[in-house]
This record gives C-alpha cells, structure tokens and sequence, in this order.
C-alpha cells in the first residue's frame, strides 16, 4: 500500500476588519457555504483560547474565527493560533514581516492605499536546494541568474479625487550581471515619439537592454551543461551566428533596444498599428534583415533616404512560387524600423515626421506633458491612452467582425458542413460609450535606478 501523501503546507491567511460589516459577512459565508457542490465537513475547535471553525472538504482544511472586530481565516491551525495571538496584543515580541529587511526597503511603496502588495523573494538556499527542472539542477541556474540580487516586488493602489494612482517596483542590487540587466537606463524622450501624432489614441515604449539580456541567458546556459558539455552552448552561439551572417553581439548591437508602437485609429482598426524597432546603423541593419528574412523578403525599394521592405508572412519564395497571402510591411529609416500591416499607414507615419515642424506630436499634448513632467529624466518605459479619442460603437462593430471571421475560418479548416459561431452574447449588448464616460485617459512611465525598476500609472 502507497504511503499517504502528506498535505502541501498552507501559509494562506486572510484577516478582514468587519466593523459594521458584521451581519453581511456572516450572511455571504453561509452562502458560500450552502451554495457549494459538496458542503465541507464543519466542526468547533478552540484554538488559543477562541472558538474556531474548522472546515474539511475536498480542497483541504481551513479555520475560521470571527474575533473581535476582525474576521481571520488561515489554511493551517498553526498560522491561525499565530494570527489570533497577535491581534489578542500576546505576541509582541515576535518577529514580524515589518522587521525583515526587505520589507523595510519596500516602505515606499507600502503604508498606505486602498490595496497593497509586497511579495519578498525567498532566499535561494530556501526556494531550490534540491529541486531540478528536468536534467538540470535548479539551484546553479538561479545562482547563474543572480536572482538572490532581487529583494521584493511591492505597491499599493490609491484614489486621489478622480484619479486612479497605481504604483510598482521590483527592489534589490540593481547592478550588472543581475536579472536589472533586462531594463536599460533608459533615455530622456524615446526616439519613436518623433513619429507619434497629437492625435493618437495609444502609444507605448520600452527600452530594453538585449546585451544584458543576452549575457544573463547565455551565463544560466553554461550554468545548466556540465563542465564537460560546456561547448554546447558555444554550438548554439555558432549556430546563431551563422543564420544571422555575423556574431550575436554584433546583431544586438544595431539594435538601440526600444521597442514601441502606437494606434491611431478611432475604430482600432488594427492596420492602423504601427510597430517602431531602434536602430543604429542603417546599412548594416538592411544586411542582418536580408540574412534572417532572405526567402520571406518580396520587394525592397527606397524613397529618398527611406528603405521600403514587404516580408511574406504566408508562406516562403521559392522557384516554383508558393502562395503568400499574408504580407507585413516594413519602412527602414536612419534611426528606426517601422512595421506595419498597410504601407498607407507608414507612408502617413513617415509624412507627419517630415512636416513635424509644422505639425503638433503627442509630446505637445497638455495631459501628456504634465504626466512626464513628475518622473525622472531617463525612464526605460512610457504609455499612454485616450480613452475619449476611441469610437466605441465602430471598435465593437470592428471586434465582433473579427470574431466572427476568426469563427468561420475555424468551422471551415474543421468542418465545411459546420455552423459558425457567432460573436459573444456580451460583446455584441455591452454599451461601450459607458467606457469614455468614466475613463478619460491613462498615462504610465517606467525608469530603472540602483535600486531596482519602478512603475507609475495615473488612470483619469
């Protein structure tokens, strides 16, 4: 007979303050209760001198106890005596999350907001000591990682009159060679803004540092192979190198690391999406894109100092034609890639930054200008969104459309003689305007320090 297996510890607890509340929850956990598929077994225990309800079903066991002003559930009788002691004013001498020093660190992002978060990152001798991961030892790819360097993700959310406050950061050793190596430092005003009109709906950026990237994820490789495998991992570089037609370094290294992109069609009509990639140096990016997308590129001409690209998505070129019905366009100038589904589009994109000058960009816009003004200098990520700007009734009518497209094309690859199904029920009686009612509009940046990464979103 197979040994028992014995229960996954339970340190889940919940502790609500219900002054005034009292009769309402009562009520909805009796609800709960009654309403379940199989009702748990329930029992009166006494656990540091206070009448709890044990509850055993097929989830497991939980205690409940309504205290004083407070209601505590925990999935462990021990965490449940814990809880009990302290808010009884009997454990005040114990050690308590406020004391540890991760914690303390996160002291900006905690002490006040309607919600609060804070996650500490266990030690690394606690979280895999002897787990594996397939073949692989877990311990030495997370020290290969450095992931101890990361101390906590914490934040809290507040309203500030009509104002929706969201706050985040991931907190530890932001030095190099750690998992901070994902963020770059960031830049004052990214590159791509140039291209980003006052009328756009939605515009996102990201600076990411893919050297860092790149070394942290050859550094956990080497830590996952034997020394005596150690050279796989050189194969796999080699192999890189030789679809890329230069080192990977090299490739990154004509990368600036942003990435953005940017909707400016009332109805999100998606070949209104414009996809923006940093670049350096123009000649050497043509060649690296000639390598990696050879077969896939169908034409290639240049506009004045602009390189016009159309890469087949449906299928490769080859000598006796294969059919390629799914094309993307691609616009390269001296600074940036540009990617889109219509070369309309990036013709109207490259146009407006000719006539910037003469035409308003989003940087002018009064909202998005008193959202940068607060943050650092150089921030590793920016967005925004206009809420008011969208027509709610046309995006919906243009989302059930893709839904039903989307149906169709699965009921014909699985059955011809099957009925489509048709949008959602919901989708199609949903009164979107209620949206720009209530949201106006939605501003966040990013930025990167010695102290980690930190986010900042004010929804208006």
């Amino acid at each position: 007979m197979a040994d028992a297996k014995t229960p996954a510890w339970n340190g889940m607890f919940f502790v609500y303050d219900r002054t005034g509340k009292e009769m309402l929850l009562t009520k909805s956990v009796l609800v709960m209760r009654e309403s379940a598929k199989e009702p748990p077994q329930l029992s009166q225990v006494t656990i540091g001198g206070v009448q709890v309800v044990k509850s055993e079903g097929k989830s497991g066991t939980s205690y409940w106890a309504e205290h004083g002003k407070y209601a505590v559930l925990a999935g462990e009788r021990t965490v449940m005596e814990d809880l009990l002691s302290r808010l009884d004013g009997k454990a005040a001498g114990a050690a308590s999350l406020g004391q540890s020093a991760a914690y303390q660190e996160a002291q900006a992002n905690l002490g006040s907001g309607l919600i609060e978060f804070f996650l500490r990152i266990p030690d690394l001798k606690n979280l895999a000591e002897d787990s594996k991961a397939g073949m692989f030892q877990v311990r030495p790819l997370l020290d290969a990682a450095r992931l101890d360097t990361v101390h906590s993700l914490s934040g809290h959310v507040t309203f500030e009159g009509a104002k929706t406050h969201v706050q985040a950061a991931i907190l530890g050793d932001a030095v190099p060679g750690t998992p901070f190596d994902i963020w770059s430092a960031g830049q004052p005003s990214p590159a791509s803004l140039t291209f980003v009109p006052a009328e756009t709906i939605s515009y996102t950026s990201a600076q990411l540092n893919l050297q860092g990237i790149y070394d942290t994820v050859k550094r956990v490789a080497r830590a996952a192979f034997p020394q005596a495998q150690q050279g796989n991992v050189d194969l796999v570089d080699t192999m890189a190198q030789q679809k890329l037609g230069m080192p990977v370094p090299d490739a990154l290294g004509l990368l600036t690391g942003e990435f953005a992109s940017m909707q400016t069609s009332p109805s999100m009509d998606t070949a209104k999406q414009v996809y923006f990639f940093g670049i350096r140096k123009k000649p050497e990016t043509l060649r690296l894109m000639r390598t990696v997308f050879s077969e896939q590129i169908t034409s290639e001409r240049n506009e004045g100092d602009v390189t016009f690209l159309k890469i087949s998505l449906g299928g490769k070129q080859s000598g006796a034609g294969t059919a390629a019905w799914n094309f993307f366009n691609v616009a390269v100038t001296q600074d940036m890639i540009l990617g889109a589904t219509r070369i309309e589009t990036l013709r109207e994109v490259l146009a407006g930054r000719a006539h910037a000058s003469t035409m308003a960009g989003l940087a002018s816009v009064p909202q998005f200008q008193a959202g940068r003004a607060q943050f650092p200098g150089n921030l590793s990520g920016l967005g925004y969104f206009d809420f008011q700007k969208v027509d709610w009734q046309a995006a919906r009518d243009r989302w059930m459309q893709d839904v039903k497209k989307s149906a169709m094309a699965k009921t014909v690859s699985a059955s011809k003689e099957a009925v489509p199904s048709a949008a959602p029920d919901w989708l199609g009686q949903m009164n979107l305007q209620v949206v720009s009612r209530h949201l106006h509009y939605s501003s966040s940046v990013s930025w990167k320090d010695a102290k980690g990464i930190h986010w900042d979103q004010w929804v208006e």
